[in-house]
């Protein structure tokens, strides 16, 4: 029996696009099948290829985009009860990367409550109080996550995310593509829908105003006379984290499963009552993803994939999600 109709496909989409994807570019879509599979679809002409030449980053948005859709599904007493990867051209726009075989549910999914609560914070964080257990448990938790509490390691990480951030932005070509993803003024077609709004960004109206002048033409002239650095830093929000997490896969695994416990995790710090915020530069930075590597003592069979900032947020989080609507992403 086919499990799913238009409406209730509608319903799971709702839901399982408010997965993190890379800028928020959401390149996923879905489609239903004529024999009741439901096909994880992408899009090829949704792409950051200057931040994430090799495609990878894409890939572990549409595993997120998977996790979330699993989710979805448990909550309305449904699961995915077979996944199998085969990526098939549908047009010379859309290709299948995996079909799901949709299966009746089990037990409910323990993250339920904390995918609407889930965001980005790109604030402060308070001081983590004494005997605070909560990183630590987290970490104890998973295999796939390493906490660094250490202040002096912290205060090393917040020197190579600054650097390895200043050494992107330095290249004309990356600034560009993310101006074009960023939506710093609510007159933007975009701005509620996908990229990176300036509420997302935690800037206000002056400093979103500001940022596309330091993105922009001003950036070389501001670097040179050693302006842009202090200008695009993120020394206070990091120095003010609990701890750093290491978000750290088997080697060879194939993003789409990566992108799946990514989510999870995401949604498990914010269970344990913390924020997060990634570090994505650290990760794609060789040098410091070395050098982050050899802090956590990750082992040489594991891929460091991303790296978290966490701690209790300075004031409550924004709830809102910005994302395409519905009958956009199913194709």
């Amino acid at each position: 029996m086919n499990r799913l109709t238009p409406d209730l496909l509608r319903e799971l989409v709702a839901e399982a696009r408010l997965a993190p994807s890379i800028h928020n570019i959401q390149p996923t879509r879905w489609r239903l099948l004529a024999d009741g599979l439901l096909a994880l679809v992408d899009d090829s002409t949704v792409r950051a290829p200057v931040a994430d030449p090799s495609g990878h980053d894409v890939r572990l948005s549409h595993g997120a985009a998977l996790e979330g859709m699993s989710i979805a599904l448990n909550r309305r007493g449904l699961r995915i009860a077979d996944v199998v990867f085969a990526e098939q051209a549908l047009s010379p726009r859309y290709s299948s990367l995996c079909t799901l075989t949709i299966g009746d549910g089990t037990d409910p999914d323990p993250l339920l409550a904390n995918v609407m609560l889930r965001t980005a914070w790109r604030g402060t964080f308070v001081p983590a109080p004494e005997n605070d257990t909560a990183l630590a448990q987290l970490a104890a938790s998973r295999n796939d996550a390493i906490c660094i509490n250490d202040r002096h390691a912290i205060t090393e990480i917040v020197d190579w995310a600054d650097q390895a951030e200043l050494s992107f932005l330095r290249k004309n070509e990356h600034r560009r593509e993310l101006l074009t993803w960023m939506r710093l003024s609510p007159s933007h077609p975009l701005y509620l829908q996908n990229g990176l709004n300036r509420e997302a960004l935690a800037l206000n109206a002056f400093e979103a105003a500001g940022a596309s002048f330091v993105l922009g033409r001003l950036f070389p002239t501001l670097d040179r006379i050693g302006v842009a650095a202090p200008l695009v830093s993120d020394r206070a929000k990091t120095s003010s984290a609990a701890g750093i997490i290491l978000f750290c896969r088997p080697k060879g695994e194939d993003p789409l499963i990566s992108g799946r416990h990514f989510y999870r995790l995401w949604l498990e710090i914010n269970r344990a009552g913390l924020a997060a915020c990634p570090i994505s530069s650290l990760a794609d930075h060789p040098a410091f993803n070395d050098k982050l590597r050899k802090v956590g003592k990750v082992g040489e069979d594991r891929r460091l994939v991303n790296v978290f900032r966490v701690g209790r947020p300075a004031k409550p989080q924004p709830l809102r999600h910005f994302r395409l609507p519905v009958d956009q992403l199913i194709v």
